[in-house]
């Protein structure tokens, strides 16, 4: 088993250790700040209802990724499972691959876009004093910026080729999941 877990490692730790310091933050919030009272306005319903709606974007962008590696397609595969034949060899989730490829870039936009409306009318300023939600925005900013250079026909190559560095892996991902998650615990609680 020790030996199947060997080519994860690296992201293994990096989560454990996000996980980790971030449930430590999360323990010094929740003593040191007080309760913030949710507004139930017309708009932060609204937002509320966009934060779901990116949870399921964003899901459906990691999903690509999990049937990636699942297949043992593309390079994050290749690197992660260098010894690893893929255990399934399906047409149609190889049909569904090349499907959520085409869509992965309008997939992205839309999910940039709803996050930035659920931040916006959730009132992202009553939140900034939790460290959770400027690190999270900052990292949806930041795939947002890279996966942009990526598409736009005039970046140069060398900006292309580090914002595939950066725009395509987990850490980022990983980080925003859990830096999401403890921040709504510690305002939804």
């Amino acid at each position: 088993m020790w030996q199947s877990l060997r080519p994860i490692k690296g992201i293994l730790i990096y989560t454990a250790i996000i996980f980790w310091a971030s449930l430590a933050y999360f323990m010094y919030a929740y003593s040191v700040y007080p309760v913030i009272e949710e507004k139930e306005t017309f708009m932060a319903e609204i937002g509320e209802g966009f934060g779901n709606a990116a949870l399921v974007i964003l899901i459906f962008i990691y999903f690509c990724t999990f049937l990636k590696l699942m297949l043992g397609e593309g390079k994050l595969a290749k690197r992660l499972l260098p010894d690893c034949l893929p255990p399934m060899n399906s047409s149609f989730l190889n049909q569904l691959l090349v499907v959520l490829n085409r869509t992965h870039v309008f997939v992205g936009i839309a999910a940039i876009s709803v996050i930035l409306l659920h931040i916006a009318l959730i009132g992202f300023s009553r939140y900034t004093h939790i460290l959770f939600f400027p690190a999270a925005l900052i990292l949806v900013v930041w795939q947002g910026l890279f996966g942009l250079f990526l598409t736009w026909r005039y970046s140069p190559a060398e900006l292309k080729q580090f914002s595939y560095l950066v725009h395509a892996q987990f850490f980022t991902g990983i980080a925003i999941g859990i830096f999401a998650l403890f921040g709504h615990i510690l305002i939804d609680d």
